[in-house]
């Protein structure tokens, strides 16, 4: 018999007749059955993590088909944080002390110059109703006394001499220039430096003397929540833009007032008509006393400014930047480049942060909230990935504020489910846990608007 091995056939075989043969391929089996156990490995491991799946994971939204979401980690910089709100140091207050009679004299020249300009400006605005075409050239004229005024005024707050880098280019150039927003002094000395026509929130209109001054300055009033107002702004700033008979125009595209220690996303007004633009940075260089008008009153900004011998101001004109030619060029893609050259010339980062995150802000501290930049939510982030708007997201903290949250900002869930006026039970505690993502025990404002904005984008 053959060697004995599992392909030798069994039995002989008759040369006239033909057997069919049947192999078995031992190694092929092995291979087959090696797979087989693989994949109840691998079943039976899914069925253990179904088996071990808590009620925390559970989704109670499943039926309406809301995914679980996540929430991004909130930046630590404070965009609006004044680094000295209050007085402190033996330095500081002696240095009160000694200015307080130069403040009294500092605000005699304030008033005075204040004055002075408001006149002169009545004066030259009045009789002149056609206010849609360029100003008349005497009546420009006769405003360069205001400018000078405000010149007196930029003295009185303690800036004796301002530092200029860089030189502003020709309006035929670029008729619009942006700046990054620090202090109420930047549009004071643009107004001396460029008589600029400004885009300002129609709310400054009624502001005394102020709301005279800035309708000198052929203003272009926009209501930052009205869509059709914005539209109808980007209109104007195109309009006057394309004619050379009107001044040339600023913006502060961040909307609002930061310690300039960061770049805020910017509103995109300047961008769309597509013009040249000439970025200027503004940086106010301080040791003892931070000028940046953020969270601090404007009346103990005033006082600190005119109790200082004296305030440091800068000033950069940096190169033109131009829309591309060579492709389409999208105005977020060209508010892009122009925050990043601002963000470069600055030394800074750039955040999402806006106008929105300090209406929060500020109604936290409204409420008395320990930590109130812990509610910011970067609201350009969230207003165009979840399409939130600025005042929804207040309304959402004015609910979450009734839920009485602690120190930290975080809400239990018997606070919430009483808020809600919800008994404790399954289901309650599912939606609760589906909301609290760190499984903290407690939820955070953050949390809050993203969940509902994950439910309402359904």
């Amino acid at each position: 018999m053959a060697e004995n091995d599992l392909t030798t056939q069994l039995l002989p075989s008759n040369n006239s007749e033909r057997v069919a043969e049947v192999i078995v391929d031992i190694e092929s089996n092995g291979q087959y059955r090696e797979e087989e156990n693989e994949e109840r490995g691998r079943r039976r491991r899914r069925r253990r993590e179904r088996e071990t799946t808590t009620i925390e994971d559970e989704n109670p939204f499943d039926f309406l088909q809301a995914k679980h979401f996540t929430v991004p980690s909130p930046t630590p910089l404070n965009p609006f944080r004044n680094q000295t709100p209050n007085i402190e140091g033996f330095y500081e207050w002696l240095k009160i002390i000694i200015c307080i009679p130069i403040a009294l004299c500092r605000l005699v020249v304030f008033g005075l110059s204040l004055a002075l300009g408001y006149i002169v400006t009545k004066f030259a605005l009045y009789g002149w109703k056609d206010k849609q075409s360029p100003m008349p050239r005497w009546r420009c004229r006769v405003l360069w006394l205001t400018r000078m005024c405000t010149r007196c005024i930029l003295f009185s707050f303690g800036y004796h001499w301002i530092r200029r880098k860089g030189r502003p280019v020709k309006r035929e150039t670029a008729p619009i220039v942006v700046s990054n927003h620090v202090s109420y002094i930047d549009p004071i000395f643009f107004f001396y430096e460029l008589f600029p026509t400004i885009v300002a929130s129609e709310s400054h209109d009624s502001i005394p003397f102020v709301g005279t001054i800035i309708r000198a300055m052929q203003v272009i009033y926009v209501n930052r929540f009205s869509p059709s107002s914005r539209k109808d702004a980007v209109s104007e700033i195109k309009r006057k833009a394309s004619c050379d008979r009107f001044p040339r125009l600023l913006l502060f595209p961040e909307g609002t007032t930061t310690n300039g220690r960061v770049l805020i996303s910017f509103q995109l007004g300047a961008f769309i008509p597509g013009y040249p633009i000439q970025p200027v940075v503004v940086r106010y260089p301080h040791i003892h006393f931070d000028q940046s008008w953020g969270d601090i009153s404007l009346a103990k900004l005033m006082f600190r400014m005119f109790t200082q011998f004296h305030n440091y101001m800068e000033v950069e004109y940096l190169p033109v930047v131009y829309p591309l030619e060579s492709k389409k060029e999208t105005a977020v893609e060209f508010a892009g480049r122009t925050s990043y050259a601002l963000a470069c010339a600055l030394n800074v980062v750039q955040t999402s942060h806006s106008y929105g995150d300090l209406m929060l802000l500020t109604k936290a501290a409204e409420f008395e909230q320990e930590n109130p930049s812990s509610y910011m939510v970067e609201m350009a982030k969230v207003e165009s990935l979840l399409n939130i708007s600025s005042l929804e997201a207040v309304e959402f903290l004015d609910i979450f504020l009734s839920m009485n949250p602690d120190s930290r900002g975080y809400v239990r869930i018997h606070n919430f489910l009483g808020f809600l006026r919800l008994p404790r039970c399954p289901l309650t505690e599912k939606i609760f846990k589906f909301i609290d993502l760190e499984k903290s025990g407690s939820i955070t404002f953050r949390q809050v608007i993203l969940f509902i904005s994950n439910l309402s984008n359904l």
